[in-house]
Formats: C-alpha cells, structure tokens, sequence
C-alpha cells in the first residue's frame, strides 16, 4: 500500500500552495458559488471535505492533521466569506445568524477532517512497518 508523502518532505512553496493557497481557492469558489445555487455550493463544500481528509494524510498522526486542518479550514471560511463579499450576491444558502464566525466553524470542521485523515495515515504507516518487521524476521 502506498503512503503519501508527508508534507514536511515537500518543497517549502509546495507546502504553501497546497496548506495556504488551494484552502483559500477553494473557499474562494464555494464564496461564489454560495450566490448561485446551493447545489453548486454543498458540491464544493463536500470536494472541500473530502480535501481536508486527503490532506491530512500528509501527516505522521492525527495531530499533524489537526494543525494542517485547523489552518485550511479557517482559511477556506475567510476565502468564502471575501469572494461572497465581493460576488455581492444574495446567499442561497444560510451562512449563520453571524456570518463573521464562519471561519471559526469551517476551522473546527476542518481540524477535525484533517485529525482523520492523520489517524489513517498512522495506521497506514504502522500497518507497512509491521509488515516490513514480519518479512525480516521470516528471512
């Protein structure tokens, strides 16, 4: 089975392009999206998910995972909130009675999607090493 490789072995813009930039596109798209249809808002919204998990599988544990989430999702909520903003639409779809405090939910959302993606990252890893370990001993 293959890991992905951590995000501390990648090149310091690559860390920044995949932890700061595509979080905040992403958010940035969804900010869009949230004016046209809420359709197109919940697909962007479960595409940003199912990211948060990837992501955090560049982690060694949950808690890399954590971070890294805690991170994106604050920055997809300001990335949403600022295109909303600009888009200057009407919202198709509730963004809370405060919207300001939409970062902190999409944050707390996003440390616990990246806390599991991280804790499958654990058990891939120990799972190839105890394999490695049995192989070995077999020789």
């Amino acid at each position: 089975m293959h890991t992905p490789t951590l995000l501390r072995d990648r090149p310091r813009s690559l860390q920044v392009i995949l932890g700061g930039v595509v979080p905040f596109a992403v958010g940035a798209i969804a900010g869009i999206m949230v004016g046209v249809t809420p359709a197109a808002y919940w697909a962007v919204a479960i595409l940003a998910g199912v990211g948060g998990v990837l992501a955090g599988l560049e982690h060694r544990n949950a808690w890399g995972g954590a971070d890294r989430g805690l991170v994106g999702g604050a920055l997809y909520g300001i990335g949403l909130l600022v295109a909303h903003a600009i888009a200057g639409t009407d919202a198709t779809v509730s963004l809370g009675s405060l919207p300001a405090l939409l970062p902190v939910v999409t944050a707390i959302i996003g440390m616990l999607l990246g806390a599991l993606g991280g804790r499958i990252a654990r058990g891939m890893r120990d799972r190839e090493e105890d394999q490695a370990a049995r192989e070995l001993a077999s020789r």
